[in-house]
């Protein structure tokens, strides 16, 4: 989720002071430079590990936006950063989810400590509601069955769906003990322009170097929903407007789904490949990598009944970040 799309998001008069927290994860962000309101302030802090300046250069002299470079784990400096506002959305995480198959403790350290990190520095700041980047992973591995909010017992399959929990447990204790208010969402597979990971950014980088052969993790039959990064931001900003319970999750998905093979031939239609000249190799497995999720569904009547709907399907939004991917690609930016 990029700074641009919180931004622009602000025309709607949303009487908000936000601190983004960014650290290594999303670099996305998308979606016309149209001028905001005059009410509203965002901040991003960012370690730019993974998000680059040129993302929100468009907005770098716009007196309502700044970016302060530091590392969530700066209780401190964090504190610093977010006093003065009223509002933090909390992106900080691990981006490669498949990493923790050889460090396991990637998890831990960059996502449940930065979301101790993040509460306790909200604590003894001005900030009082937090808008949280969970995400399915909590859910485990539950095949085809929908999980709902309230599904349990949470299961997870992976460190990082573990961490995701263990954030969402850490922020309901800091709203019962110290007076906050937040919102965790649990996300499908977010995708968009700028993004520095996923499978359609690893399609687009893989057939740009070679246009004859693409190795795809698993066996192509793994199904998910893929949700425009527009479409998150509307999602969460709809919550914090609405949503009045001290804590609430929310699922956040397109309510469709599609495979990986689908997005590969995605991808070839996106770059003007012909599927007759392009070699499909899988892995082989029902999935990408130990830890990972082949089959998730996910309930999203709680957000829909706030007045949220989603404006891309899962292909219309995954074709649209890699077209943009490739646009960027080619212009030397990735």
């Amino acid at each position: 989720i990029g700074g641009n799309h919180l931004i622009h998001a602000l025309r709607r008069n949303v009487h908000l002071t936000i601190l983004l927290c960014n650290n290594r994860v999303y670099g996305r962000a998308k979606g016309p430079y149209s001028p905001t309101s005059e009410v509203g302030q965002v901040t991003i802090y960012d370690n730019y590990a993974s998000g680059r300046h040129w993302h929100h250069a468009a907005h770098d002299a716009d007196p309502r936006f700044s970016a302060v470079r530091g590392d969530v784990e700066d209780t401190a400096a964090l504190r610093t950063a977010m006093d003065g506002h009223d509002t933090v959305i909390h992106l900080a995480s691990n981006p490669d989810i498949a990493a923790a198959v050889t460090d396991p403790a990637i998890d831990f350290d960059q996502g449940t400590a930065l979301t101790n990190s993040v509460v306790e520095a909200m604590r003894t700041s001005s900030a009082r509601r937090l808008m949280y980047a969970s995400g399915s992973g909590v859910y485990g591995d539950l095949g085809h069955t929908e999980a709902h909010e309230d599904h349990g017992p949470l299961l997870p399959g992976s460190t990082y769906g573990a961490s995701k929990l263990a954030g969402e447990a850490l922020i309901c204790a800091y709203v019962a003990m110290f007076d906050l208010t937040a919102c965790a969402f649990r996300f499908g597979n977010v995708v968009g322009a700028r993004q520095t990971h996923g499978v359609g950014f690893d399609f687009v980088r893989r057939l740009r170097k070679d246009p004859t052969v693409l190795s795809i993790l698993g066996d192509g039959r793994q199904s998910k929903s893929y949700v425009d990064v527009g479409d998150v931001v509307s999602a969460v900003l709809t919550a914090h407007a609405r949503e009045s319970a001290p804590f609430r999750a929310f699922n956040v998905a397109t309510g469709d789904h599609v495979t990986v093979t689908e997005i590969a031939h995605l991808a070839l239609e996106v770059l003007g490949l012909d599927p007759a000249d392009v070699a499909f190799e899988y892995t082989g497995g029902d999935r990408g990598w130990k830890g990972d999720v082949p089959v998730v569904r996910l309930n999203t009547d709680r957000i829909r009944a706030l007045g949220w709907t989603h404006t891309r399907s899962s292909a219309e939004a995954v074709a649209a970040a890699m077209g943009a991917l490739a646009r960027d690609d080619a212009a030397g930016l990735l």
